[in-house]
């Protein structure tokens, strides 16, 4: 149940409060959720340590030794997306250090699809990059950002990506970026009228964009959004009356945007490092990331990695599918 309160400018300001976790697996950084409607099970990312986790919906989360299954790989792993025509529980397809790979769930091996080094008839893999946060639009291509790898410093030396697996292309929309995070679409994404949003976390900004569906070109950069607070906005999504949930790093929050811009809700969480965000039915999960002793109080680090519920009262819009060549 939210609450409303006023913010610093005198307007009306609905705010949710979460005081516990719905899981704390302790990730090194959670990224990535994702809901799995055909198992009704939410998939989740651990960057750092390399991991996907599926989060069984169904059971109790309080008494059940199945909830979570993990796979674990030997690349970074930065976001998860159903593919057309596939039972996800079988294969997805995921951001991995140079590409989007194809991954089996049940052996744990996976084979690239698309790589970013072929990028605008190039050839060769940039070490020094990894995939970072992305998604699939409407036509089954994905969107997906590069940022410097864990561990080497952080340059703008990044790109968001427009991979086609059907055509087997790959072209750079936007470079350079220093972290690139969350894409995604107006409500209206099904027809000519399309925004696409996309989260610049080092600039503090949410670029907005005149979509065409058909192509997949962006024109009329703007900035729909711009944070001013201590904090970076990392991952976010819509929901269906076109609010974006925006998790904010190092605020403890997560800001509900109105499709003007305008901030009009947050959620507030007992941990600072707020990475993502994903709905399932009304509810909306957030993911976080791990916490050094010292870099905040004990609960914040305890809770650090930890995995969030609370519901909101809106629904978000369904996730495309990739759609891969025959």
């Amino acid at each position: 149940m939210s609450t409303t309160t006023t913010d610093a400018k005198g307007g009306e300001l609905q705010v949710w409060n979460v005081t516990e976790p719905y899981l704390n697996l302790h990730c090194g950084l959670g990224e990535g959720p994702y809901y799995e409607a055909a198992t009704h099970s939410l998939r989740f990312v651990d960057i750092k340590k390399r991991r996907v986790h599926t989060v069984d919906l169904t059971a109790d989360h309080n008494t059940s030794s199945t909830l979570v299954t993990t796979v674990q790989l030997d690349t970074p792993v930065t976001v998860t997306a159903d593919i057309e025509g596939v039972d996800p529980r079988d294969r997805i397809a995921i951001g991995a250090k140079y590409g989007v790979a194809v991954l089996d769930r049940r052996s744990g091996a996976y084979e690239y699809v698309a790589r970013f080094g072929d990028a605008d008839g190039k050839s060769g893999d940039n070490e020094r990059t990894r995939s970072n946060d992305g998604a699939v639009d409407v036509n089954g291509r994905f969107w997906l950002g590069t940022m410097s790898d864990i561990g080497l410093d952080l340059q703008p030396e990044g790109s968001l990506f427009l991979i086609d697996g059907a055509a087997g292309t790959t072209r750079t929309i936007r470079h350079p970026v220093t972290i690139p995070n969350s894409v995604g679409w107006s409500p209206d994404g099904r027809t000519v009228s399309i925004l696409l949003y996309f989260t610049h976390s080092t600039a503090r900004t949410i670029h907005a964009y005149d979509y065409d569906a058909g192509s997949g070109d962006v024109s009329g950069e703007r900035a729909f959004y711009v944070h001013d607070g201590p904090g970076e906005p990392d991952g976010f999504r819509v929901d269906v009356e076109g609010n974006l949930w925006q998790a904010v790093y190092g605020e403890s929050r997560v800001l509900k945007i109105s499709p003007a811009g305008e901030l009009v809700g947050e959620v507030r969480l007992p941990t600072r490092c707020v990475t993502c965000t994903q709905f399932v039915g009304t509810e909306l999960f957030i993911t976080s990331a791990g916490m050094e002793v010292g870099e905040g109080t004990d609960e914040e680090v305890e809770l650090g990695g930890a995995l969030f519920r609370v519901d909101v009262g809106v629904k978000g819009l369904d996730p495309f599918l990739f759609k891969l060549g025959s």
